[in-house]
């Protein structure tokens, strides 16, 4: 079998076995069900991932081109990571949150992709619940039997606070088909959601009151899971002690650069104030002056409209990459989510090409005390707010995700890196401030390196708290005092990296791998004696999907 059937033949396997990551990623044949949950339905999964490794690795890449070769070591790698996650792993056994995603996402999919007209997309997501009762009896099943890692505490409580959104979702199916005044669809889909949302009752009561009781396992992975799942999730062979060591380096840089700024503008937030000898007190106090200018909790997707129309504005006048059409909603993160970040890029599947993104933002948390919801809008000051929009949005996740969907190879672009998608955000940011933007606001150069700084901590806090013993006084100065951050910012990353592990190390590794692909081509132009250009550079970067960055690197330059 040639080497593009035998992909064709296991992406169609692949989207048959998890027709969840189906929707998601565009594949709509599968909508009306779920993936079999049970432990026959894991078995069977695990050994279609050996089977399907195996016949890729018995491909040959004599003979193959160049595209081919690449497609079939990231499918190798992906293969072996998902093999990883299902016989090593285990979350669906000890992780109560891993429900959540997977029940709240495939549900958000339907009702937020306009990838058929919506009476289809209710016609399937109705067939969707009315099996979620059996989907959640699996999930039950699986976190309720003994043998395995313990249940973690700590993601069953956030469990029973976040399913919650899944039964909004649901909500929201019943309110899309009442506006659509079909009779009979209407019918159809109250039935249908009647099902799943005494089933997720069932489920949650069944989750507090006899699952969380039980629940006394770590967060933790432990130093050796740790290790074994960085090496597979983030598709490196940098080990947690190197990265960590990188990290401290870049940590004692970017604060440096912090400490130097916030002197020299001292005088224009500070007024007549006198500069304390504390290094750490003065940028801290400029920081602070600094987060007096913040939205307000009701302007914050306002604010980020108008900041992003601004920026491709920039973007445009600079050459510095083209743009795209494809749409871009900002929106409020949907409640399943809230758990996971402050902000994020919620893009279409690889093969929904051409739907909207949401860059998504979590609000204000009303239940919050004043005092933390103040600190969590300092933490999103105007500036912050500006450095999150190019994160999340041009040119950040949202512009390289419109590229991604581009590519011809569907390996590439369903097999997306996390690393490679997270360092090119931070890693555009960076490229702003020097191509000038902002250059008349100081301010805003120290916001960045903060924003920066953030990812350097995020990869320290999630070594140290998932493969060591860091606890939340240490995570929480290595945060307040050592990244600046607002004490509501760093609470909710203390619970982000207790609840995920080895994704808050893509951003400060995949940045350091993106600087690196342009101190490459820098060289390269300069022995060539051409002039670096970023356009042609960047653009190049992004022709090929979102693979791992040594990928892009060998695609680019050979080696």
């Amino acid at each position: 079998m040639k080497f593009p059937a035998l992909v064709d033949e296991l992406l169609a396997d692949y989207f048959r076995l998890q027709p969840s990551d189906a929707s998601q990623l565009g594949e709509h044949a599968y909508d009306h069900h779920w993936p079999d949950l049970t432990e026959a339905g894991h078995a069977a999964w695990s050994e279609w991932l050996s089977a399907a490794e195996a016949r890729v690795t018995a491909v040959k890449t004599r003979g193959l081109s160049r595209d081919d070769a690449i497609d079939r070591r990231i499918l190798l790698v992906n293969l072996a990571a998902m093999r990883f996650a299902a016989d090593d792993l285990r979350e669906h056994e000890w992780n109560p949150m891993t429900y959540v995603y997977l029940f709240g996402g495939a549900i958000f999919t339907m009702l937020a992709r306009e990838y058929a007209p919506l009476t289809q997309r209710l016609d399937a997501l109705a067939s969707r619940l009315r099996g979620l009762p059996v989907a959640l009896d699996a999930a039950r099943a699986a976190l309720g039997a003994s043998g395995g890692r313990p249940v973690s505490r700590f993601h069953a409580e956030k469990a029973v606070e976040r399913m919650a959104g899944v039964s909004d979702l649901v909500a929201l199916a019943v309110g899309e088909a009442e506006a659509i005044g079909d009779v009979g669809l209407l019918a159809e889909v109250r039935a249908a959601a009647e099902v799943a949302t005494t089933a997720i009752t069932a489920y949650v009561d069944w989750l507090r009151d006899e699952l969380l009781p039980t629940a006394h396992g770590d967060f933790r992975l432990g130093a050796d899971l740790y290790a074994a799942k960085m090496r597979h999730a983030l598709k490196t062979a940098v080990t947690p002690a190197e990265l960590e060591q990188m990290a401290l380096a870049e940590y004692d840089t970017v604060r440096a650069e912090m400490t130097r700024i916030a002197r020299r503008i001292w005088p224009e937030w500070m007024g007549d104030a006198e500069q304390p000898d504390d290094d750490d007190a003065a940028v801290r106090a400029v920081l602070d002056a600094i987060a007096i200018d913040h939205p307000a909790a009701d302007e914050l997707l306002d604010f980020c409209r108008a900041e992003n129309g601004r920026i491709e504005a920039f973007v445009a006048e600079r050459d510095l990459i083209g743009l795209a059409d494809e749409p871009l909603q900002i929106v409020w993160t949907p409640g399943f989510l809230r758990a996971f970040g402050g902000a994020m890029l919620i893009p279409p599947g690889p093969l929904d090409r051409g739907l909207v993104s949401f860059f998504a933002i979590t609000p204000v948390n009303e239940a919050w005390p004043p005092e933390r919801r103040e600190s969590y809008l300092r933490e999103d000051n105007a500036r912050s707010m500006r450095i999150l929009t190019i994160h999340e949005a041009v040119p950040g996740h949202y512009l390289q995700g419109a590229y991604s969907n581009r590519c011809p190879s569907l390996v590439r672009a369903i097999f997306g890196s996390g690393v490679f998608a997270e360092g090119w955000a931070v890693y555009m940011t960076q490229v702003m401030m020097d191509v000038g933007y902002g250059a008349d606001d100081p301010a805003l150069m120290l916001s960045h390196w903060k924003y920066y700084l953030r990812s350097v901590t995020n990869a320290l806090m999630d070594i140290r708290i998932q493969a060591g013993s860091m606890d939340e006084a240490e995570a929480m100065r290595l945060m307040v005092a050592g990244g600046f951050q607002e004490d509501g910012e760093a609470a909710n990353k203390w619970d982000r990296a207790r609840l995920s592990s080895t994704q808050l190390c893509e951003y400060f590794l995949g940045a350091v791998e993106m600087q690196g692909l342009e101190r490459e081509a820098r060289r390269r132009a300069a022995a060539e004696g051409r002039e670096f250009v970023y356009r042609p550079f960047l653009e190049s970067v992004l022709a090929h999907g979102s693979p791992p960055t040594p990928v892009i690197r060998e695609i680019l330059f050979g080696a």
